[in-house]
């Protein structure tokens, strides 16, 4: 036997070991809608190695994607057969009408996940379009912007049956680090969407009161900005505090009772007016906390107001 015979015979059980263990296929996946968020969802695809189609209303958007390994459709039918998963991202729920009209025929079989931002009724309207069809359907949201897309700090919500979203979770996971399964019913990714959405908006329109409130009064607000971190940092803990008592029903004012806070939202539109801000949105706070102060609540907590944000006839 050759002296280098051991060696050779290392090498090819190597090489043997090699070929009996290939790297698992990554599943293929269409993205329909090439507007910003959607080539960001499918560049994302491609850098995790899964063969991506693209397709697009209008043409002239696949261009960077084919650059990237991407192949563009000529048709969206022609993209949907291409892929088990299809994920469909457009302007709103009209266009996903239009969309999944042309392509009922060839979804059957394959799974869509519909992350077109819209209400849960919309949600729960093309979920059951997809049920009559026999069509596996995932309603999504994607709560980030483009380019937070496939990193760890992404964060998207899906809803509708488990097994469904549990067999496509690693292929979604290329989109990024928080892929959230928030329950069976429909509605609930778009449910969660608005929720953070109406606190973000919420937040943000405040914030702008503020620099315009402090600039009112001399105060340079790029000196105050970085002062909002002592608000924005106990804002979690705030939050879940919050929400256990809305579950609950428990609203505790501790030390800082709503007659306490009601009474800084009047200074806020004393100020304000002085200065000839806008108070729209001070009055409207206002007025949720006067209903709750008329219906005695001064001694609970702020999030005791729910009560008055909620239906009067809720059951």
């Amino acid at each position: 036997m050759p002296s280098n015979a051991p060696t050779s015979a290392a090498t090819a059980l190597t090489s043997a070991a090699t070929t009996a263990a290939p790297t698992a296929a990554k599943t293929p996946v269409t993205v329909l809608g090439l507007g910003a968020m959607g080539r960001a969802l499918a560049a994302a695809f491609l850098r995790a190695g899964h063969p991506t189609t693209v397709w697009n209303r209008s043409p002239g958007r696949a261009d960077e994607l084919v650059a990237q390994g991407a192949t563009e459709a000529a048709t969206a039918a022609d993209a949907v057969r291409a892929s088990p998963l299809v994920v469909l991202i457009v302007l709103d729920h009209k266009a996903v009408t239009e969309v999944t009209a042309a392509i009922a025929d060839d979804l059957p079989g394959r799974t869509l996940v519909n992350l077109t931002a819209d209400t849960p009724d919309r949600a729960r309207e093309t979920a059951a379009w997809a049920a009559d069809r026999g069509i596996d359907y995932l309603d999504g949201s994607v709560m980030v912007p483009v380019h937070v897309i496939g990193t760890p700090h992404a964060l998207l919500f899906h809803a509708g049956p488990r097994d469904l979203f549990d067999r496509y979770a690693d292929t979604l996971g290329a989109l990024g680090g928080r892929i959230e399964y928030v329950g069976a019913e429909f509605g609930l990714a778009a449910a969660y969407d608005l929720a953070l959405l109406d606190y973000f908006y919420a937040s943000m329109s405040g914030l702008v009161h503020a620099f315009a409130l402090a600039e009112a009064e001399g105060a340079d607000p790029t000196a105050i900005a970085p002062f909002f971190d002592t608000i924005s940092g106990i804002m979690p803990s705030i939050a879940a505090e919050m929400g256990s008592e809305v579950a609950s029903g428990d609203y505790p004012g501790g030390g800082a009772n709503l007659g306490m806070m009601a009474a800084t939202v009047e200074h806020l539109v004393e100020v304000s007016e002085h200065r000839r801000l806008d108070t729209g949105v001070l009055h409207a706070i206002k007025s949720v906390a006067d209903r709750a102060l008329a219906a005695g609540r001064a001694k609970e907590g702020w999030t005791a107001t729910v009560d008055v944000v909620r239906p009067a006839d809720r059951s």
